[in-house]
């Protein structure tokens, strides 16, 4: 699916990107990527598909994701790890002797 043909879903479900994203529990920066490669997966167009259907015949969708109790995932590993610096000095220090 285009980029653009999953905003028109997210308009027929009433959800802005920022909103979507906070529904689903997952990185507005991860959504706004898809932008640049001009497609959606298809597991994201799928519920945005789901979500617009739902809209349409007045189901009340958000409650039923609420009710998932989804958790967001936190970044791990991801740029100035403790193990990563260590690695550097000692590599450093070997390059020097």
């Amino acid at each position: 699916m285009t980029f653009i043909d999953f905003k028109k879903l997210l308009l027929d479900a009433e959800l802005t990107i920022p909103k979507f994203t906070a529904l689903i529990k997952v990185s507005e920066k991860n959504i706004q990527a898809y932008k640049k490669k001009k497609e959606v997966p298809n597991t994201i167009a799928s519920i945005a598909a789901c979500f617009a259907h739902m809209n349409k015949t007045g189901m009340d969708y958000k409650a039923i994701i609420d009710d998932l109790e989804l958790v967001k995932k936190e970044k791990k590993g991801a740029g100035f790890s403790k193990d990563k610096s260590i690695k550097t000095k000692e590599k450093d220090k070997t390059k020097t002797t």
